[in-house]
Formats: structure tokens, sequence, C-alpha cells
């Protein structure tokens, strides 16, 4: 869910909301009235949003029984503020704000982040953070598979880019993903099931640009259909993606797939906070007790799948302390919550004289380039980045980037000046977005904070991360080209926006591999501690690649939830 915003004292802004709200908790948390057991279900899944909602439509789809868990509720396409004149003031409100401790929401749980140089976002709710992401849908490249191998950095995957080839072409007919097959970055085989978008003008000027230079660049990838999809209806580039869709265009999940998997006999609980995953006597996980409505249920499964993100899915775990798992629930490795990779981003921006439209959509991205993905060991860093361009959307945004852009910031704004600067620069901009690959470290990492909970009385995630040295160097390195390819493309002026902030891609916190020791789960999924106990969100991630992240998010789950159906005998009793 990669933003444009960028406050210099959003941490700490956060954090007094956080100490404030917890004093308030103290005195306001609803005890539970009475206790709910539900029969058991084949299979019950923590979170609705991508990967949830992918494993929920194909098992449903596959005759298993079906229960859903999320803490949110359903999004109601009237509320969001894409259409509406004030659209970039609502959105940076508290009730559409991407940051749980700015959006202050029951159902958000707030996170400590005094330990942490990054804010985290997530939504919580049907659909998950789909409803809000920009819908970028870049996969991974090969080598992102065996850094370890190539690079002796992090760890290889325990699989190939190859092994989720067929699981990447169906999540990307399941969300809509329009795009040009061919690109030369990627093996042959990647062809996206719907046409590309237009490039726009932004993306041919810098397409031009690029070209001068001899660098790649590919039309984007986005789960955005360029026509009538399912039911999806077909983009009308409003360009207020981040907002949420409000033509009921974008692959959210909350359109694409948990229709189907209702359709198919699947029940979404909504306003279902799960405080912790149960065992049996023989060390199977069979069910969850969750909060609804002040009432404390239980639902019993035969199969378990987590899917709540990188922050909540490590902070169920860790809540699920028993007499078997001490130190949290699959967690013998004691990497429940490390190595957590929050894929921080940088901001390069061009103003150019002629008009180019560039509030047209869709956000998530015109062109993109994978000119410097690749480890170059004369840069001085491992590894590196993908770039695409965006918009850079409305007056607000566009003003934030004169007061925190390098070099511009102590320019004259107010006055006289403000004018001119936004005559010059709304509508007449391009953005860069610099993703950096983010490697694990295990010190970056969530744990239960002891006094901060949430609306329930649950302990809130502590955040502890800190931007390694590579990829501050990797983030420094494409920005600096970013504002050379502006040039090349003829700006009359770029400057650097920010060079470092959280994506909301929250990544890498139950490690995948196959060593008990050394992992979390499994190549499936599966948790190396319970076998029946799935993980299948963004904390599996063994790195975190330079790609957006949803794309391979959802081939893992459609992988993880087609091995559960196949191996009912290796899974579990039916």
């Amino acid at each position: 869910m990669t933003t444009g915003l960028a406050a210099p004292t959003m941490v700490q802004r956060a954090q007094t909301l956080c100490n404030i709200r917890n004093a308030l908790q103290r005195t306001l948390v609803r005890e539970p009235v009475m206790s709910v057991s539900h029969d058991p279900v084949d299979v019950l899944i923590v979170g609705a949003g991508a990967s949830g909602s992918t494993a929920a439509k194909h098992l449903a789809e596959q005759g298993r029984s079906v229960v859903v868990l999320d803490q949110g509720h359903w999004t109601d396409v009237g509320d969001l503020p894409g259409d509406k004149p004030e659209y970039e003031l609502l959105w940076n409100n508290h009730r559409f704000h991407p940051d749980p401790n700015m959006r202050d929401r029951r159902e958000d749980y707030p996170t400590n982040l005094e330990d942490s140089e990054q804010p985290v976002y997530m939504y919580n709710g049907a659909g998950g953070s789909t409803v809000y992401f920009a819908g970028v849908w870049s996969r991974p490249l090969p080598s992102d598979f065996r850094v370890r191998t190539l690079d002796g950095v992090a760890d290889d995957w325990p699989i190939s880019y190859e092994d989720l080839i067929p699981f990447f072409a169906a999540t990307d007919y399941d969300m809509g993903v329009s795009g040009l097959a061919g690109n030369t970055a990627y093996p042959p085989g990647a062809e996206p099931p719907l046409p590309m978008h237009p490039i726009n003008q932004t993306g041919r000027r810098m397409a031009e640009g690029l070209n001068s230079l001899g660098w790649h660049w590919w039309p984007g990838y986005s789960a955005i259909p360029s026509r009538a999809h399912n039911r999806q209806a077909q983009c009308v580039r409003l360009g207020v993606c981040r907002t949420g869709c409000v033509a009921g265009a974008k692959g959210s999940a909350d359109i694409t797939l948990l229709p189907d998997a209702l359709a198919h006999g699947a029940r979404i609980e909504t306003g279902a906070r799960v405080a912790r995953i149960t065992l049996d006597e023989m060390g199977r996980a069979n069910g969850a007790v969750y909060l609804q409505d002040g009432t404390e249920k239980f639902q019993a499964a035969r199969v378990v799948i987590v899917a709540a993100n990188g922050i909540g899915t490590p902070r169920l775990l860790l809540m699920s302390e028993s007499n078997r798992f001490p130190h949290g629930l699959a967690n013998s490795s004691d990497l429940v919550g490390r190595r957590l990779m929050l894929h921080p981003f940088g901001s390069a921006i061009g103003i150019y004289d002629e008009d180019l439209e560039d509030w047209l959509g869709p956000a998530g991205t015109q062109i993109e380039c994978m000119e410097f993905y690749e480890t170059d060991v004369t840069r001085g860093f491992v590894r590196g980045s993908k770039w695409h361009v965006m918009g850079t959307g409305g007056p607000l945004e566009m003003a934030t980037r004169w007061h925190i852009g390098e070099g511009v910031r102590d320019e004259d704004f107010w006055g006289e000046q403000f004018t001119r600067k936004m005559k010059q620069a709304v509508g007449h901009s391009i953005d860069w977005i610099v993703h950096a690959e983010d490697l694990p470290e295990e010190h970056n990492r969530v744990t239960l904070d002891p006094t901060l909970t949430d609306s329930d009385g649950l302990p809130a995630p502590k955040i502890t991360y800190m931007t390694s040295d590579n990829t501050h160097q990797i983030l420094d390195f494409g920005l600096n080209r970013a504002v050379e390819a502006h040039y090349a493309a003829g700006a009359t002026k770029a400057w650097i926006t920010f060079r470092n902030f959280s994506s909301g891609h929250n990544l890498g916190t139950t490690k995948m591999g196959d060593d008990p020791e050394t992992s979390v789960v499994d190549r499936w999924g599966r948790t190396h501690d319970v076998p029946n106990l799935y993980v299948i969100d963004g904390s599996v991630f063994t790195t975190s690649t330079a790609t957006n992240p949803t794309s391979t998010i959802c081939a893992l789950a459609k992988r993880t939830a087609t091995f559960i159906a196949n191996n009912r005998d290796q899974v579990v009793a039916w």
C-alpha cells in the first residue's frame, strides 16, 4: 500500500495518540459477557485481506467448509473519499488514514513505535489493505529466491520463481490484472490476462528520458482492469486508487475474492478479533477464541490458517502462548516476530513545462524500471531497487512535496510564491517511486507491548525497526539516478522528496524455510511446530524482494490452499 504521505513528526504524533488511547482503555475495556462455541469447520482463516481471501475462495470452491474471522468490517463504497472534491483532506484525516494509530477506529489495534523509525500501515476489514493499496502488481524476479547463492546475503527461499508460475497466473486472473506481455526483465510466460492501461503523458515522457539513457522500462502491471472483468468494472482513470476505488474496478479482495468464497458457502465474520489460537491435547490447532460485540466466542476447526499480515500474525502467535509453547505458538525457533522488513521506499519528483495530466489513473503505475534491480558490486551494496512512475496527486500532496523535498523545503512557499509554485507543479509533475530490497535482520521485530492494548484489552504490537545501511545505499543510489532520469526527460526542476519511508509492506516475521531451527513455516506455509497450522501472508517472506509484494502474497496463499485441498491425508482427517 504505497503512499505518498510523509510528515517528519508522524511517528511521534502516532505514539502520543497511542499513549493517550492506552490510558483511556484501562478504564474502558469491555469484558466479554458470555461465551459461544461454533461447530468445527474444515478450515478457519484469521484475516480477510489479500491472502486470507485468496485461500477462502479456493478452499470454498473445493468444497471445504470455511470460516473467515476479521476484526474489521465491510467497507461501504459510498463512504470512500475518492469521488468527493475534498478527497485529499478526507484521506489524510483519521478515518481513512493508512496508519492505524492515526485512524484509531475501535477495530484497529495501536502499534508502539517508540523504537521504530518507520510508521506502520495496514487496514483492517474485509479486503484488508487491498481496499487502499495502489494496485501495483509486480512479480519478483527469479534471482529474488536465491540471494544467498547469488549474493551471499540473507537466505535462499525454499521455493523458486518457477514453483509459483501457475499460481501467479491464477491470481492474476482473479484480481483482474492488466499489463503487457514480453517484459525483458522476466522469463517468458508472464502474460497478464487483460490489456495494458495507457501509460499516459507522464509515462510517455519518462520513457523517452529512459530511452535516451539506455535504461530498461516497461508499461506497469496493475490489479485494475482495463476493461470490465468478472465483478470488476472497467477503470475510469480517476487516479484516486489509494483512497479506495469508488468505481468498483480495483482488485480489492472484498470485490474480487470474498464474493466467490461466500457464493461457495464460506462464512465471513467481521468485527471478530481473534485473541488466541487453541490446541488440543495432541498439540494440534483446534480453533480460535475471538471477541465479537463484547462476547467471547470459540470457532472450532480442523485446520487453522493465519493471514493477519506481517504485524498481526506474529502478534497473534505470540499472544497464543501456552505450557507447550511458552514463548508463543509455533515459536520453537524464536523467530516469530523477528526479521521484520518494512520495505522502505523513496520518491524523486520532476516538474515539467507542459500540462501532463499527471492525476490520470490508474494511480499505481504508468511505467516501471528494473535497470538497477540486480546486484552490481561496483555500486558498493548488494541487491537493488524497482522503480515505478506515479502521478503526484492533487494540490495537498503536491504542497507536501514542496515542504519536505531536499533542496526546496527552505524556499519561500507561502504568500506570493504559493500560487506560482502550485501552478508550476500541479498537473505538471512526474513522481518516481524507488522501492529498495529490505534485507532481513533479526533485531528488526514485532513483540508484545507490556502495557499498550487494543480496545478489547489485548496486547498491542511493539515495533522495533531501523533501516539498514545497505537499504539506505540502495535508496540513495536509486533516487540520485531517478533525478538524473527526470532531467534526461526534460524536467525543468527535480528533487528528492524523501529518501526512506514505510511502504505499508509488512514482511518477514514468520520466515519460510526447510529447517525448523531457522524458520517458522515450511515451503507450504505449514508451521514446523504445529502440523495443521498455516501462515500465508507476507510474514512468510524469506526476503522482501524489491517489488510490491501483493502478487507474491496471493500466489503463495493460492499455492498453500491448493496443497491443503489436495493433500487431505497429510493435512488432517477432515
